[in-house]
């Protein structure tokens, strides 16, 4: 039910105080475990971090914020004052400055010691995100119109196509335009090196939950990592238009404990052997 229904029928029972907290219920009654690697309902900040890289983007968000805030409070602040104490009531006849040193001294050199407070963290950020030199394991990711590939080269070179579930063959518990019929899975606990590419236009890679995001380009090799902190599922689109079903591109990720992931290994080589497991939804007829 959605909130505007669960407003309305709170009304109908005669009662404006039922109404708020049946609001207030649903907002915050949100389940956080398994609903944290998906966007949920009047959600407003980022999801929940799930990986090293995600954690490190939220402590820079949050620290961003609070400069931002204290920017605005301040600006908003002086220009209030600014208004009262030199209104034309208080002052008939206007002052005349040329300059103020000072002044201009302040105005120029706080604004790049907030950059460079801002600068310094950023730089180390891109730097750990862009890769990791002690992978566990590597998987290729390629962009297609309007599907994603999987390649294991450390596993024989294991290979599978992922396609979104269309809406007609959803089962329960299944989400819409989320959920698709082969999973990247991966061991959790486990840096696992990422290498994107596309077979035709430019896709982008992006599971938000685990902090990554890179361009799948066609002819070039971007790569990246993540390490997922706790096994689950985690889910992530393509963020990049890429033609009339980029909509329809979702990424999932399962991620597992090793055992798990090395019986599903077993149980994969056999399964796409033939590289033909993933029957194609009619909405990928027109790939190049």
């Amino acid at each position: 039910m959605t909130v505007f229904k669960r407003l309305r029928a709170a009304r109908v029972a005669g009662s404006l105080n039922a109404a708020i907290f049946s609001l207030l219920a649903f907002l915050f009654a949100a389940p956080g475990g398994a609903q944290a690697q998906t966007p949920r309902p009047w959600q407003m900040g980022m999801q929940a971090p799930h990986s090293p890289v995600m954690e490190r983007i939220e402590s820079l968000h949050t620290m961003v914020l609070w400069i931002i805030t204290v920017i605005t409070i301040f600006v908003a602040g002086l220009l209030c004052w600014v208004m009262f104490r030199y209104s034309a009531k208080r002052n008939p006849v206007p002052g005349r400055w040329a300059h103020n040193t000072t002044v201009e001294v302040l105005w120029t050199v706080l604004p790049v010691l907030i950059l460079v407070v801002i600068a310094i963290p950023s730089f180390r950020l891109v730097y750990f995100e862009d890769r990791t030199f002690e992978p566990d394991m590597t998987v290729k990711v390629t962009g297609h119109q309007w599907y994603w590939e999987y390649t294991y080269p450390d596993s024989a070179n294991l290979d599978f196509t992922s396609y979104m579930v269309p809406d007609d063959e959803l089962k329960a518990g299944q989400l819409r335009l989320l959920d698709v019929n082969n999973q990247m899975v991966v061991p959790a606990g486990k840096n696992i090196r990422i290498l994107t590419t596309s077979g035709d236009v430019i896709h982008s890679f992006y599971i938000p939950s685990l902090g990554v995001q890179r361009y799948a380009i066609p002819g070039r090799i971007i790569e990246t990592w993540f390490k997922v902190d706790e096994p689950g599922t985690y889910y992530g689109e393509c963020n990049q238009i890429c033609g009339e079903n980029h909509s329809r591109m979702p990424i999932s990720i399962k991620a597992v404990t090793p055992a798990e992931f090395t019986a599903w290994l077993a149980d994969a080589k056999t399964k796409f052997s033939s590289n033909d497991s993933a029957a194609r939804p009619i909405y990928a007829t027109n790939d190049r």
